[in-house]
């Protein structure tokens, strides 16, 4: 197998066990995680009985992430995380994956039994190359209102993602069609994980466009909707109280308002984070230099699973 133009030989040791028990949908489901043990139990409950197969690509957690998997029975590699669009890619190519159809899913996402019924006709039509999911935010673990239409699965072998630092997209080309229920998003367990996520996510992206890094896709205003997303984006960083824009978009225009303070406290932060990214990019322009980002905690690799 190949990275980078470079040859990298994939370390086999003992079996993983127990297998996983595999579900009524013929579906695999892959994951990515770094420190993700608060997460684990709870998303693994959650697709047990759906998925036929089920995989995590580790950046080498210290916590138990990775022990709480493989107790599941969850196909594990671990692999050093370059950036979320990279890593993806390894995972879509690279994974042993035999289910017809692939999902993306983030540890600290659940599926509501109505969308896992959506999922499973879907496939069991075949009328669709792939599908999208309507995620619903949750912050403060209270339900925000805010609802997020995104492409999560696809018939296996025909998606590869945006190779950017962050903020990756799935691309394919083929007809997706909308599932109906819910992907519940919870965030973050408090807001002391909030703060620190947000931090590592606005330092990577002020560091991106410091570099000149192109967006995830190609922006355009008469586009489909990633498109038009990606031009929004493209221009706001250069327009006049773009933190109050956000703010108002985020209160007014996606509905967080229905959330009370709760939701008036996540806009307020959620433009908080523009401010952020805009002074960090201030500041490596003014001196000429890059973010120098701290790496995440990393553990030692983990002697029962694949090193890549």
């Amino acid at each position: 197998m190949t990275e980078n133009s470079e040859t990298s030989e994939m370390v086999r040791v003992a079996g993983q066990s127990p297998q996983w028990a595999s579900g009524v949908v013929p579906i695999a489901i892959v994951m990515i995680s770094l420190n993700e043990g608060h997460n684990m139990t709870a998303v693994l409950e959650n697709i047990k009985g759906f998925a036929a197969e089920v995989f995590l690509v580790d950046s080498y957690s210290s916590d138990e992430t990775v022990d709480i998997a493989l107790a599941h029975g969850v196909h594990v590699v671990q692999r050093k995380f370059r950036g979320f669009g990279d890593q993806w890619n390894f995972a879509m190519s690279e994974l042993p994956i035999t289910a017809p159809w692939t999902m993306k899913l983030d540890p600290d996402e659940r599926l509501t039994d109505e969308l896992k019924k959506s999922i499973r006709g879907i496939i069991e039509k075949n009328g669709a190359n792939a599908f999208t999911l309507r995620r619903r935010l949750w912050f403060m673990n209270q339900p925000l209102h805010v609802i997020q239409v995104i492409l999560r699965g696809w018939k296996t072998g025909t998606c590869h993602f945006s190779d950017v630092l962050v903020n990756e997209h799935p691309l394919v080309e083929e007809h997706a069609t909308n599932t109906v229920g819910f992907l519940e998003h919870h965030d973050s367990p408090d807001l002391h994980h909030w703060f620190e996520k947000q931090n590592r996510y606005s330092s990577a992206e002020a560091l991106s466009t410091y570099r000149g890094s192109r967006l995830a896709f190609s922006p355009r205003l008469f586009g489909n909707q990633l498109e038009r997303r990606m031009w929004v984006k493209s221009k706001l960083m250069h327009m006049p109280f773009r933190s109050l824009i956000v703010f108002l978009y985020s209160y007014l225009w996606q509905g967080s308002w229905r959330a009370g303070r709760v939701g008036l406290t996540w806009s307020r932060m959620r433009s908080d984070v523009y401010r952020m990214r805009a002074r960090k990019l201030f500041e490596m322009r003014l001196n000429g230099r890059e973010l120098s980002i701290p790496a995440s905690p990393a553990g030692q690799p983990h002697p029962r699973v694949q090193q890549f």
